[in-house]
């Protein structure tokens, strides 16, 4: 089931879109190669640090541990939370992200 979107925007941030097209947030660069997520008010709802072998470790802004995301194949990356649920992003034509999974 397709989740939403994330499309580029400046400066390297990409804007998160819901399924049906509704803006949800924006994801900027953070220092140290982390990046910030934002919902669509601008409040800072979640920070996603690296980790190994390309894996990042996803948290929410009380700084609890949400999810792992990791390299799939093909250039997909799959995010598995703590309750094993997994979601897939597949790159785009044009720079932008589809994300796919099952809806919570």
């Amino acid at each position: 089931m397709k989740l939403g979107k994330s499309r580029p925007g400046l400066f390297g941030t990409y804007v998160n879109y819901d399924e049906k097209g509704k803006k949800i947030g924006v994801s900027r660069p953070g220092l140290f190669g982390n990046i910030n997520h934002y919902d669509a008010h601008g409040k800072k709802v979640g920070t996603s640090r690296p980790g190994l072998f390309g894996n990042y470790h996803n948290y929410d802004s009380k700084g609890h541990k949400t999810s792992t995301t990791r390299p799939g194949l093909f250039g997909d990356i799959v995010t598995t939370d703590r309750k094993g649920n997994r979601t897939v992003t597949k790159p785009g034509l044009f720079g932008g992200k589809t994300h796919y999974g099952k809806k919570h």
